[in-house]
């Protein structure tokens, strides 16, 4: 809750990340090995998105993929490589980002998680038409309109738009 709220007012909670980090231990004293990776994924997403500080979170990326990979967490695998492809991306590391990119995709096409496909689809734009595949870039746009009309992804359709307007892909 309060993470979404930060998204809606962009105004740090000084609780936020106190309360992420107190809920790894927590879930570490339990031996909850997929809780911890959870709340570990989010001490991540905290400093990349309200910090602005990638190279921070980097760390709490990784543990939280190794940590979701050994409780077979799925959905914390697909979020913790989805921020490590921006992490990638963000240092000019393409090829590597799409690795990330699509792994996410594929788990989320595997959970169903339609919305987050939809969401992937729209990084793997900007990839692509960094890589100069502009043709390629408004397909991946294109799909990712379709998933997440059809799945009421209101959010997810005005990161498209936005993405079509900076991409140049109207």
């Amino acid at each position: 809750m309060i993470h979404a709220r930060f998204l809606e007012e962009r105004a740090e909670d000084s609780r936020e990340l106190e309360l992420f980090e107190r809920a790894a231990e927590l879930y570490e004293g339990l031996g909850d090995v997929r809780g911890q990776g959870e709340a570990v994924f989010w001490v991540g997403t905290f400093h990349q998105v309200v910090r602005d500080d990638t190279e921070t979170a980097l760390p709490a990326f990784r543990r939280a993929l190794d940590l979701a990979t050994e409780a077979g967490d799925r959905l914390t695998m697909s979020f913790a490589l989805r921020h490590l492809g921006f992490a990638d991306h963000m240092a000019g590391r393409l090829d590597a980002a799409r690795v990330h990119f699509e792994e996410s995709t594929r788990l989320r096409r595997e959970l169903g998680f339609l919305p987050g496909v939809a969401a992937n689809l729209i990084g793997l734009a900007y990839l692509t038409a960094q890589q100069e595949r502009r043709d390629d870039a408004a397909a991946l746009l294109k799909e990712a309109t379709e998933l997440a009309e059809t799945t009421g992804s209101n959010g997810v359709l005005r990161w498209i738009a936005g993405a079509r307007k900076e991409l140049n892909l109207l």
